[in-house]
């Protein structure tokens, strides 16, 4: 069941939270989405959705197997000093579309970024994550040496950018850790 603050998940009206961040020790990409689809929610793991191409990427960038249970991949992420979380907080949003997300509370940016001074990439899941992460940005820009780049959705409604696509847009992950660490 999608964590609610009240109703059910099928009622506009509904005000969804968020999942709590993904974060191990000195992490250095913080890799942000806009919001956990419905179906992350309810089984509380990012990028639940088996048509989002989250992992797939990962996969091909840090040698992270997208099959291997949930947890497994997590604490791999925290050992590559890859950290996960969501711009928004909560919101209301009928189904799991970011087209539909309305009074979107932001996460505690700033707050992360203190606590986690070693970031040095965002990597922003899509440009919906970008669109709302613009008005939370005063949050990295008191961030030292922080590079952010908005990468295609690793959704699965978006369909304009083939997975090899998104992969060579990720890619700049990679290219970026040489020159940040």
């Amino acid at each position: 069941m999608p964590r609610t603050d009240h109703g059910d998940s099928g009622d506009a009206d509904v005000r969804k939270s968020g999942l709590p961040p993904v974060v191990g020790p000195d992490p250095r990409i913080l890799v942000l989405g806009s919001f956990p689809s419905d179906l992350s929610l309810e089984k509380e793991e990012y990028y639940a959705n088996p048509r989002n191409q989250f992992f797939a990427i990962i996969e091909n960038l840090f040698s992270i197997k997208k099959d291997s249970p949930y947890q497994e991949r997590i604490s791999d992420l925290k050992e590559r000093h890859i950290a996960l979380w969501d711009v928004i907080q909560s919101c209301t949003r009928q189904g799991s579309s970011d087209t539909r997300i309305r009074n979107a509370q932001p996460n505690d940016l700033m707050t992360f970024f203190r606590e986690n001074p070693g970031i040095r990439i965002i990597a922003l899941n899509g440009s919906r994550a970008g669109q709302y992460s613009q008005i939370m940005s005063k949050a990295w820009n008191h961030a030292r040496a922080v590079e952010i780049l908005i990468l295609p959705s690793s959704s699965p409604a978006n369909a304009r950018c083939s997975l090899e696509e998104k992969i060579l847009h990720w890619r700049k992950i990679i290219l970026m850790c040489d020159s940040v660490f």
